[in-house]
């Protein structure tokens, strides 16, 4: 294990307040160099890739080993200019030669429990929803650590929940599954380089033994300042992170077609009890 007192992605991560850190390693400096990569080269993807990353995603933890998760490989063209469609037009959706989406499955348990001859209600309720989403999102963050070793560049899509329902029926998803969220994959282009983005300062995060609301303010406005610089380097005009958050968390209007999910999953099969 390597000793690092100096390193520059730490830098680039957290500007001003890094935190000193005195251990590292090759994985630790491949996580603090992820960046959101949103320009592609036209390069296909190696044979093999998509196998490689499932098996990645396969090898994250699973609550109860329940593997509560499926993914939606996508490559074809038009499905994926569909796809970029129903998620606010990002025209990166189109030009990454790999799109995955990453699905909430509770599908599977349903019809291998009925195999079972046992007609089972636990995917009805929210903690078992909750479960899967986890799932979810451990697998695909094992999958996209495993593209970035490999040289690829990727960046998760939110937006996909915009028009769940039209994902669905585009994707034929049965019911009791859900589009959580799409990655976009790809060789990233150099002409269009993805900076590293700062984060809050460890203070607002890290609570030792209970949670201290404390340094909230503080870490949120030095961070503030940490945010503006690295707008300001990237040449454009952003607001303040705190401003950002107090705009897109204000009421249910800010978070425009997403307000309404819970109904959506309830259409979807998922009652939520």
């Amino acid at each position: 294990m390597e000793r690092s007192s100096d390193n520059p992605l730490l830098a680039a991560r957290y500007g001003s307040a890094a935190p000193a850190l005195s251990l590292a390693s090759p994985l630790i400096d491949q996580i603090l160099s992820h960046r959101s990569v949103r320009g592609f080269l036209p390069d296909s993807v190696p044979d093999g890739l998509l196998e490689t990353l499932v098996a990645a995603g396969q090898s994250a933890s699973t609550s109860s080993n329940l593997q509560m998760w499926s993914v939606v490989a996508v490559q074809d063209p038009a499905r994926k200019a569909e796809l970029a469609a129903l998620a606010s037009r990002q025209a990166f959706i189109e030009e990454a030669p790999l799109f995955l989406v990453w699905l909430a499955d509770l599908s599977r348990a349903t019809v291998v429990a009925k195999a079972e001859g046992v007609d089972i209600s636990g995917p009805e309720f929210t903690e078992t929803l909750i479960a899967a989403v986890v799932d979810t999102a451990l697998a695909a963050q094992n999958a996209l650590l495993a593209a970035q070793s490999l040289g690829l560049g990727g960046v998760y899509v939110g937006a996909i929940r915009n028009k769940m329902e039209a994902v669905a029926a585009l994707l034929g998803l049965p019911p009791l599954t859900f589009p959580v969220f799409g990655m976009a994959l790809g060789w990233p282009d150099p002409a269009r380089p993805a900076p590293i983005k700062p984060r809050l300062p460890q203070a607002a995060v890290l609570h030792r033994e209970t949670y201290d609301a404390g340094p909230q303010v503080a870490a949120a406005q030095a961070y503030n300042t940490i945010f503006a610089a690295f707008w300001q380097r990237q040449g454009v005009e952003h607001p303040r992170w705190t401003e950002r958050v107090a705009d897109r968390l204000k009421d249910g209007a800010a978070l425009k077609s997403r307000a309404t999910l819970r109904e959506t999953l309830a259409r979807l099969g998922f009652p939520m009890k």
